[in-house]
């Protein structure tokens, strides 16, 4: 049996790489280091996540929320984010590939952070200009110690105003509709399941452990759910 809080495969790549809780504990630790004592960043403060499912994806947004940040996942209209009057948000981070053909819909931020995903946190190889690589930035401050305080659950969690108290009890109903339970091992298909409530907190919620897969193809599921000790697809 596997000790891995948090698994991810590419099918495409052929990557595998798995954190346990403490390994994501780190990373989590790190970017709320990053984003408050090199960014400045403060509760309150705004972050942007432009960002599939994915290992990185789960540090940055638990680094976020770690750090009392408010997050907006996708939607920039709907969360009223334009891009006049100024930076709209304190920090965003974007999928690399993504860069070019989201630019226009990636309001202005004073921080930006692209994410190549690429194995094991591998650097982006081409940054943009204007961002910074979010692998190579967090993993210097790898070792950081956990924030202080946890967010209270009455503190605001999404730029629309949700509270964590609010988005924890959704991620729980959601984690019961979907029969959840402490103890499973959850396998996501990435691209049906984006929503960072149902591949992430509503799994962390239940005490459940994850297995993301990305161009997961149908012909390895069997062996997967296998070798992985699956327990339950969503």
């Amino acid at each position: 049996m596997t000790n891995e809080l948090l698994t991810y495969y590419d099918d495409a790549t052929g990557e595998r790489f798995g954190l346990t809780a403490p390994e994501l504990g780190d990373w989590v630790a790190a970017t709320a280091d990053l984003l408050t004592r090199e960014c400045g960043l403060r509760r309150g403060s705004r972050a942007g996540v432009l960002l599939p499912p994915h290992w990185q994806t789960a540090a940055v947004l638990l680094g976020a929320w770690a750090a009392g940040i408010e997050v907006s996942f996708r939607g920039w209209a709907t969360a009223g984010l334009g891009r006049d009057d100024g930076p709209a948000l304190d920090v965003t981070f974007v999928e690399r590939r993504r860069v070019g053909s989201w630019l226009e819909e990636v309001p202005p931020a004073t921080f930006q952070f692209v994410l190549g995903l690429r194995p094991s946190g591998a650097p982006s190889a081409d940054v943009p200009f204007g961002y910074r690589d979010f692998p190579s930035a967090a993993r210097a401050h790898l070792g950081a110690p956990p924030p202080r305080a946890s967010a209270a659950e009455g503190e605001v969690a999404t730029v629309d105003g949700t509270t964590f108290g609010e988005y924890g009890a959704v991620a729980a109903e959601v984690a019961r509709s979907r029969g959840i339970v402490a103890g499973d091992r959850v396998l996501i298909e990435t691209s049906a399941v984006e929503e960072p409530l149902v591949w992430l907190m509503a799994p962390l919620t239940a005490g459940a452990s994850i297995v993301l897969c990305a161009n997961l193809d149908p012909a390895r599921l069997d062996d997967r759910i296998q070798a992985e000790y699956v327990t339950r697809v969503l």
